[in-house]
């Protein structure tokens, strides 16, 4: 890896995403002059990936077909297939849904031959998520479950639990609250084993919302101790509405438990 593929990769993991930009195009540049195919390739799909969390979508797409010439010269399919799985992310993230379902069967074609399933995981569940914005929930549900096969096949454990979450989020959005609790709990669980706190805390919420539309007061209020208590730790912004919420259900709770004014347990007729 190259000095300014370095620096790009510390900048991005820090969340700098311009400065990113710049040593990644600085890599690039070097991957040039060296002609280096293969590095060019990989700083290149880096740079591309930068520009389409940047919101410049035309830079993205230009860089990434540069990529895909590049790996079709390598007739690499695997890399080829990733590269199809990124350009229908950008169409998708655009509006552009019909071209986005265009490269995402393409990448489909390329990648199912060589059973890359690491990376079909995260195609069928983009896919998914292309087909709610679609209005599509049953052709979603299939892609969401054909993603957790790939990612069961590779011990994928974030890829599971993001497609849990998202699962579940879909399928509580559409009214089915039994099949969106079990996504969701298992998101939990995965999110849990990966040390992501604050993942966690969102699924815990949407359990919040479940277990209160069925006056399941105890188990909401476990979803959202938990919640506020991650919001502390991490200095998340929701932790306001969280305690709100919290203060509000332990009111009900107690309400609950408490009886009428006036009324006598266990009382007996007068004889």
């Amino acid at each position: 890896m190259s000095h300014a593929s370095q620096r790009a990769h510390i900048h991005l993991h820090r969340g700098n995403l311009t400065q990113a930009r710049h040593w990644y195009g600085e890599a690039v540049e070097e991957a040039r002059n060296n002609e280096t195919g293969r590095a060019l390739a990989s700083a290149l799909g880096n740079l591309g990936n930068v520009c389409a969390q940047l919101g410049e979508y035309a830079e993205a797409e230009a860089y990434y077909h540069e990529v895909l010439t590049l790996q079709h010269r390598e007739h690499n399919p695997s890399t080829v297939g990733e590269t199809l799985v990124n350009l229908g992310n950008l169409k998708a993230d655009t509006g552009k849904f019909e071209t986005a379902k265009a490269y995402y069967l393409e990448a489909i074609d390329v990648l199912h031959p060589i059973e890359h399933h690491r990376a079909l995981g995260i195609l069928y569940n983009n896919l998914a998520l292309m087909e709610l914005a679609t209005m599509q929930p049953a052709a979603a549900v299939a892609h969401f479950q054909r993603a957790l096969e790939c990612h069961r096949m590779v011990g994928d454990e974030l890829g599971l639990a993001n497609t849990f979450s998202q699962f579940g989020k879909a399928l509580l959005a559409h009214g089915d609250r039994q099949q969106a609790e079990r996504c969701l709990n298992n998101a939990s669980e995965h999110f849990i084993k990966l040390g992501q706190e604050p993942s966690e805390a969102a699924v815990l919420r949407l359990l919040a919302d479940i277990y209160e539309t069925r006056d399941d007061h105890v188990s909401a209020l476990r979803c959202l101790e938990r919640a506020v208590h991650v919001d502390r730790r991490y200095q998340l912004p929701e932790i306001e509405n969280d305690q709100k919420r919290l203060a509000l259900l332990h009111a009900e709770a107690r309400a609950a438990s408490t009886p009428p004014s006036g009324t006598l347990k266990n009382e007996r007729p007068v004889e």
